[in-house]
């Protein structure tokens, strides 16, 4: 069997095979001058509140009800989103997980994927280590193998927030989307095909999809920093760059110190707990390195809220 093909039509299909086991999460407007920013109302997509505490659970039932046999075991690799996700989505519908995270995974998603009831071994330092151990085990249980973004169904799971968000609020003109491997703006540029703008923002110290801009094609990058265990893919995902390059997604970086103030100022003007990786989205705006236009409908996708509830950093 071919794969499918990653575009707003598979996403359409994707959505009724999944909606059963996922939450269609809400948006909220807040006015611009709660934060101290200027202009037009800002939307809120409250990814944050989805099964499992990321949108990632789109990406993992998708391609569980999709791809094996019923009964079959899962390999995943993660930082630690992606792994809950596949440990929820494989507890729900029956099946043993295997998840592969590194040693900069936050203690927080560890304790959520063994709580799903996968097993959970750490295999190295970084996201790239745990890749290659899972990829060792894969070789050994011939089990199946959810990427964390550079599948399609992965991409096209992940491309029905993207639906959402278009039905929720079709009048947005430019969304802002975290970045790390690429399979959640890969996704919903996918789906909205270039009908509205949309800015994708990662850390300095993480910038795979600037850096695969500037080469014209995904490259290794060194990764560190506040939202290393969800932003920090060493390199974009082949199937995102296109995409995010045929629809004119435009790449924009911002610091940690960024991060963590969209984290507090969240926090203080709406009372949310959103991770490092899910506030990377609204630091471009709240720093100011994005000035929307007068009048400009803009949204922001907070997309993962898999964080200690105290501690911030």
């Amino acid at each position: 069997m071919s794969d499918p093909i990653v575009d707003r039509e598979s996403i359409q299909a994707a959505y009724p095979l999944i909606r059963p086991y996922i939450r269609q999460t809400p948006v909220i407007e807040v006015a611009a001058a709660d934060f101290g920013l200027a202009g037009a109302p800002i939307v809120f997509k409250l990814e944050f509140l989805q099964v499992s505490g990321t949108f990632k659970a789109r990406g993992a039932f998708y391609s569980l009800l999709t791809r094996g046999e019923p009964g079959q075991g899962v390999i995943a690799a993660s930082g630690g989103n992606h792994g809950a996700a596949v440990a929820y989505a494989a507890q729900k519908l029956g099946r043993h997980a295997e998840i592969f995270v590194p040693a900069i995974s936050s203690p927080a998603k560890i304790e959520k994927i063994k709580a799903y009831g996968a097993e959970v071994v750490v295999g190295g330092a970084t996201y790239a280590d745990a890749f290659a151990a899972s990829q060792e085990r894969l070789a050994v249980t011939g089990d199946l193998y959810v990427h964390a973004y550079d599948q399609p169904g992965t991409l096209i799971g992940q491309g029905t927030v993207g639906l959402e968000l278009c039905e929720q609020a079709p009048d947005v003109e430019t969304l802002f989307v975290s970045v790390g491997g690429g399979g959640l703006i890969g996704g919903i540029a996918a789906y909205y095909g270039g009908a509205v703008k949309i800015v994708g923002v990662e850390p300095e110290q993480a910038p795979t999809f600037e850096r695969a801009v500037a080469a014209s094609k995904p490259v290794d990058v060194d990764v560190a920093g506040l939202a290393a265990d969800s932003l920090g893919a060493r390199r974009l995902g082949a199937l995102a760059f296109p995409i995010l390059t045929q629809f004119g997604v435009e790449a924009l970086l911002v610091t940690d110190a960024e991060i963590a103030a969209a984290q507090e100022a969240l926090w203080d003007v709406l009372r949310v707990v959103v991770e490092p990786g899910g506030a990377a989205a609204f630091a471009a705006l709240l720093s100011g390195r994005y000035q929307p236009r007068a009048g400009e409908r803009v949204a922001v996708l907070l997309c993962g809220a898999n964080t200690d509830a105290v501690h911030f950093a």
